[in-house]
């Protein structure tokens, strides 16, 4: 189990000197005090690290916490500040559904969306040192990858539900234990002689790396959001094909280990398949049974390209180049 995370400001701060305790009943001492948090890297750390009490847990943290009434409170309230500041970048951009038909609708605010792109640099102008960065970032996200979509399955009626299941069962590696992905990416990592840990590298994750990762849980876990989810779900699959093959041609050039590079390997071909299940299969027939979601739906998407975006220009401004 991981350790937990240093902390980036008051608010985490008190959160982990409660964690530090055995669980005290149901309500915190007075002495819990909780300050508000210290911006937006603050926020983002302690929403994580609560989140994360739902999936592996820490180290020496008494699991009860999980379900503490205060910390489910702080919890909520952090998610909801998110959900905020999410929906007001969305509702800036003006977007809107562009056709009836909620797939084409959905292609078009993908192709719409021209962000930078990470992997197109280091396929060109990438050294070592920026492959080995950008994995420890994305390791935050991919050594568990398909675990917050799952929180959406109890949600979904049945022709959804078997669809969105056709695409988990590749990602847990259709049955076989070592072919799950965020296996093949752990054993690319150690491959590569970077720590394999789940949650290794959380101390120095960006801050849109960590709300990328919370709004993503925050997707999964509520119901009300769960159009919300599956439209995230469509824009990763949507964009993966190319940019992992950019990726795997990036990692041999420089010289990284097989296996990572077959971790991209895998996800050119299943990736493509995984974008049309994800958009007809899945987010349309959401929409087809349920019509009120489509801009959730199409809120997901959007969300998931601009912290993506957000993530690779602060990635590019540190490693000094150009938009």
């Amino acid at each position: 189990m991981m350790r937990l995370p240093a902390a980036r400001g008051a608010l985490s701060a008190a959160l982990l000197r409660a964690l530090a305790q055995p669980t005290p009943g149901d309500r915190l001492p007075t002495s819990w005090a909780e300050p508000e948090p210290d911006g937006e890297a603050d926020a983002a750390i302690t929403l994580w690290t609560l989140q994360e009490l739902g999936y592996r847990g820490f180290a020496d943290v008494d699991e009860t916490w999980e379900w503490h009434p205060d910390l489910v409170a702080l919890r909520v309230a952090l998610e909801r500040d998110l959900e905020v500041r999410l929906r007001k970048r969305w509702a800036d951009e003006g977007h809107a559904a562009t056709a009836a038909d909620p797939a084409v609708a959905l292609f078009d605010l993908i192709d719409q969306h021209d962000g930078p792109s990470l992997a197109r640099h280091l396929h060109h102008h990438g050294t070592v040192e920026q492959a080995h960065e950008l994995l420890r970032q994305r390791s935050i996200y991919h050594l568990k990858e398909a675990d917050p979509t799952s929180w959406v399955l109890p949600r979904l009626g049945t022709r959804v539900k078997a669809a969105l299941m056709t695409i988990q069962f590749d990602e847990y590696g259709a049955g076989d234990p070592t072919r799950l992905h965020h296996h093949l990416f752990e054993r690319g990592l150690a491959a590569a002689g970077i720590e394999a840990g789940y949650g290794a590298h959380i101390d120095e994750a960006l801050p849109a790396v960590l709300e990328q990762n919370c709004a993503l849980t925050m997707f999964g876990l509520h119901r009300r959001l769960r159009g919300s989810a599956l439209g995230h779900l469509a824009a990763v699959e949507a964009t993966s094909s190319l940019p992992s093959q950019q990726l795997a041609q990036a990692f041999t050039r420089l010289g990284l280990p097989a296996a990572m590079v077959a971790y991209y390997d895998e996800h050119i071909e299943a990736d493509a398949v995984h974008e049309q299940l994800a958009v007809r299969d899945v987010c349309a027939a959401l929409v087809a049974e349920e019509p009120q979601l489509l801009d959730d739906v199409l809120f997901g998407a959007w969300t998931c390209l601009d912290l993506e975006a957000r993530t690779a220009t602060a990635l590019l401004s540190r490693w000094g180049v150009p938009e």
